[in-house]
């Protein structure tokens, strides 16, 4: 009998036990972190998938989650696309 597949989403916490989640700066941090995911990954010239969706599916991550949407495998920063200006670009610094 197969299984049909599962999203795993559901499965992993949003929040990090405590004081975890407050040591790293909790909702504000957040939405600093998803914001800057979906400012990076979504160029004005247009993206197939929308600012929006880009942002939530990163907003349901935990905090360390959506820190990797950011970094290289080797933990450092990833290189700012061009795109990035102004406001967008700082968030993302």
């Amino acid at each position: 009998m197969t299984i049909g597949r599962v999203n795993a989403a559901k499965f992993i916490a949003r929040l990090l036990p405590e004081p975890h989640e407050t040591d790293l700066g909790g909702e504000p941090a957040h939405h600093l972190l998803a914001t800057a995911h979906a400012d990076i990954v979504c160029p004005p010239s247009g993206h197939q998938i929308g600012w929006s969706d880009c942002y939530a599916s990163a907003d349901i991550l935990p905090l360390t989650h959506k820190a990797d949407l950011l970094l290289e495998p080797d933990g450092t920063p990833r290189p700012l696309p061009d795109h990035l200006t102004g406001e967008a670009r700082e968030r993302a610094l």
